[in-house]
């Protein structure tokens, strides 16, 4: 669970360090609603640049940026909808869009989730501590950012075969960068390689993003909210939210869907994952190219048994998404399809997840015979900054994406998706993805058998989570109040 005990000590350290280093930190009611943010701050902002390594960045760890790469205030929850003319079906497919946080990715709110509760009780000493953010892409990059603006040494754990972009991005800011074996499915050489470190007599402090209950409540107090007030600003009186659709990956973003559950009863909780790596559908494995979203495991802040649909995606359909995306030639036929201009040069909001996470969503849409008057939400965890090379690549292995190559991506992977490789979840097909985790996370990780049999048999441990975040807000006003920075901005 989330643990709140205090060490004054340590605490009074991070709370020196705050004040040389002018941090302010937001709580996650500011972070989900701008609004309360002061003034002073927000005026400050327009002098910033979105990635820039400046404190006052915390404040835009929000869903509800304005789309601005320098000075920008805050102006809605940023969002694509995805038309039937791309999509093939009559429910509307909507997606918050990740890219305009800070890094670029929503995953900085998830590494702010499970730093910042140890931060303010003193669990974590940056002053004395280095900080190591295991990943399989974007989290790592959202750790050494938040580690970077406390002044803290950071270790970023990722594979060695991630992409390009997150590398060069990491040695400009990461302290120190591990690369493990593997692809984004090969978790557990990570978390193998946070076992040596633990070992090896440094003082550092692990923020496992598969464990940190931290995670799972960030998204719930941020990003279902953000995807709330979405859906409210779009729905009229005969829609319905059927759906939330997300890759499993750390098993955070999730948790928004937990959230969405309680507004919308009717709403499905539908987790995503590559076909090459089916851990959820089939008890499988494997290695696959949906970066970032990692595999081969149950995370241990999954909750099961709110999961009501598993889609397995094959890793080839996304990857044909981003060229035709992101080609002449895509963009060319979606014109045709009668696609408008500002929505087509949006479709670099998408990254490969993204992609993904949208075909699961046409499955999901299909399967259940969705008509025009529901909804489904999903998420771009990330956009095209993170995979040119990818495009480059594919291009080096492939050929020029053509006219004709446009049509049958178009034809075969959207129009033509399929209801195979999905599984809507009984009772005991949920209980079978959860008891999953026992492997993992009991077995190898230390977990104990009684917290596994509580997150199945016991809902107040899904709620007692949610139950910390006022006292977290507490916590953090207070750390602010002991630096005095606030109230002298």
């Amino acid at each position: 669970m989330i643990d709140l005990t205090v060490f004054p000590e340590a605490l009074n350290r991070s709370v020196e360090l705050a004040k040389k280093r002018n941090i302010i930190i937001p709580t996650l009611k500011q972070q989900r609603d701008p609004s309360l943010i002061p003034g002073k701050i927000v005026d400050k902002l327009k002098n910033v640049g979105l990635w820039d390594l400046d404190p006052l960045n915390l404040f835009r760890i929000s869903w509800q940026n304005e789309p601005k790469a320098h000075g920008g205030g805050y102006a809605g929850v940023n969002y694509l909808e995805f038309p039937k003319e791309l999509t093939g079906v009559d429910a509307r497919i909507i997606a918050v869009v990740g890219k305009y946080f800070p890094t670029g990715a929503h995953k900085v709110g998830a590494a702010f989730g499970c730093l910042v509760p140890r931060l303010v009780t003193g669990q974590f000493d940056p002053s004395r501590q280095k900080a190591v953010w295991p990943s399989t892409g974007n989290y790592c990059r959202g750790g050494a950012y938040d580690s970077a603006l406390l002044g803290c040494e950071s270790i970023a754990i990722l594979p060695e075969e991630m992409s390009q972009e997150r590398f060069e991005w990491l040695q400009k800011v990461a302290g120190r960068i591990i690369k493990t074996p593997g692809s984004e499915s090969n978790v557990k050489e990570i978390f193998d390689k946070c076992r040596e470190l633990g070992n090896s007599g440094e003082d550092l402090v692990i923020f496992n993003q598969f464990d940190e209950l931290g995670n799972y409540l960030w998204h719930h107090e941020v990003t279902g909210p953000a995807m709330l007030k979405v859906l409210k600003s779009l729905m009229n009186d005969r829609n319905k939210v059927r759906g939330l659709v997300s890759a499993t990956g750390s098993g955070g973003t999730i948790a928004s869907g937990d959230f969405l559950k309680k507004k919308f009863p009717e709403c499905k909780i539908v987790a995503s994952e590559a076909l090459q790596c089916p851990t959820l559908l089939n008890n499988g494995f494997g290695a696959h190219r949906i970066e970032g979203i990692g595999d081969k495991h149950i995370p241990w802040i999954h909750n099961a048994r709110n999961t009501d649909f598993v889609v397995a995606m094959d890793d080839q359909v996304p990857m044909n998404l981003i060229r035709l995306f992101n080609e002449p030639a895509g963009k060319k036929l979606l014109r045709e399809k009668g696609m408008p201009d500002d929505f087509i040069n949006n479709l670099d909001l998408v990254g490969i997840s993204g992609a993904s996470n949208l075909a699961s969503a046409i499955k999901f849409a299909k399967y259940n015979e969705l008509t025009q008057n529901d909804l489904v939400v999903t998420v771009l965890t990330d956009s095209m900054d993170m995979y040119q090379s990818r495009l480059n690549e594919m291009t080096g292995k492939c050929g020029a994406f053509t006219d004709s190559d446009a049509r049958v991506v178009y034809e075969k992977d959207l129009l033509g998706l399929t209801i195979d490789n999905m599984e809507e979840l009984t009772y005991y097909g949920k209980k079978r993805i959860h008891n999953l985790k026992y492997y993992t996370w009991v077995e190898q990780q230390g977990k104990s058998y009684e917290e596994i049999q509580e997150q199945w048999y016991n809902e107040s441990y899904w709620t007692s989570i949610i139950d910390k975040a006022d006292e977290i807000d507490a916590l953090i006003e207070e750390f602010n109040k002991k630096t005095g920075l606030l109230e002298k901005f």
